[in-house]
């Protein structure tokens, strides 16, 4: 009874005016929902955390996050009670590291660390299809502990990492390091706990891959231009 019905209903001729008002209802819908897809798409911000126009920011982690805890030793840039902190997980073989490094990294410290408004946090994350990757994160470690972190951290990314443990070592030598208790560091992956803790805390807060930036809870990924970093850290200061 009931598909008869609908046959029986669909069979009888529509009223003009019927067919007018549900011309004019599709278009109404239809016009609605062009302007409600355009003002979704116009917009510059998820979560409270800035989205690039190049796609690179995620949402703020839905779990707070404690900056202090993030710390953990790593070398810090900066004025230990800036108000903005930035901790970064950065392969010292990626070429977006690379890329962040050389060009929005010393604007950074230029605009925000030398003048006491932020500190940078450096934090191992050695992909594993990088074949120099891991011993560069200790290096860099290995030359921490004769306080030469990121004279050893800036001279990797300058010089690359293709030398491999030999060309560490001989940076270490350029650096004046104690070359037996650097390499005796290196050689022995006395920093392999300490790198794989800094992977552990990146994942822990939503890192994926390199670079990726954390700042005053906000998270960033990629090697995005200097006006995302300082918008971000425009807002956190004031």
């Amino acid at each position: 009874m009931e598909e008869n019905h609908k046959a029986e209903h669909a069979a009888k001729p529509q009223k003009s005016g019927d067919v007018f008002w549900k011309v004019a209802t599709v278009a109404l819908i239809l016009i609605l929902a062009v302007v409600a897809f355009k003002g979704n798409s116009g917009s510059g911000t998820t979560g409270g955390a800035v989205v690039p126009s190049l796609g690179g920011a995620d949402p703020t982690p839905s779990v707070p996050v404690d900056m202090e805890s993030l710390l953990d030793d790593d070398a810090v840039r900066g004025d230990a009670d800036a108000p903005v902190t930035i901790v970064e997980w950065s392969d010292y073989e990626c070429p977006f590291c690379a890329k962040f490094y050389s060009e929005t990294e010393s604007l950074i410290n230029e605009q925000y660390v030398k003048t006491g408004k932020v500190k940078l946090v450096y934090r191992d994350f050695p992909l594993s299809f990088h074949a120099n990757a891991q011993k560069a994160a200790e290096a860099a470690e290995c030359a921490g502990e004769q306080d030469k972190y990121w004279e050893m951290h800036d001279m990797i990314f300058e010089q690359g990492v293709q030398g491999g443990v030999a060309g560490f070592k001989q940076y270490a030598k350029s650096l004046s390091l104690n070359s037996a208790k650097f390499d005796t560091c290196l050689d022995s992956g006395a920093m392999t706990t300490e790198t794989q803790k800094d992977m552990d805390d990146g994942a822990a807060v939503g890192i994926q891959g390199t670079p990726g930036f954390l700042i005053n809870g906000k998270l960033v990924s990629g090697a995005q231009p200097f006006a995302v970093f300082k918008q971000v850290i425009d807002a956190e200061l004031n």
